[in-house]
């Protein structure tokens, strides 16, 4: 899936249906589960810039 560049973490992890909340997605980074171009991202409000990738399991997300 691709998400706009200037999107939050995790607004994109709900944008691409990955967690059904916010809260979802916070215990889900925190835990470690999400990579941002293949390293362990803890920030839930790290804005996504073009050509990242975005990995949680076998999910991968581009930023555009």
């Amino acid at each position: 899936m691709q998400i706009p560049e200037g999107t939050t973490l995790g607004r994109a992890l709900k944008a691409a249906s990955l967690v059904g909340s916010g809260g979802e997605a916070k215990v889900l980074i925190q835990a470690g589960e999400v990579t941002v171009n293949g390293e362990i991202e803890t920030r839930r409000g790290r804005k996504l810039e073009a050509g990242d990738v975005v990995e949680v399991g076998d999910e991968q997300l581009e930023v555009h």
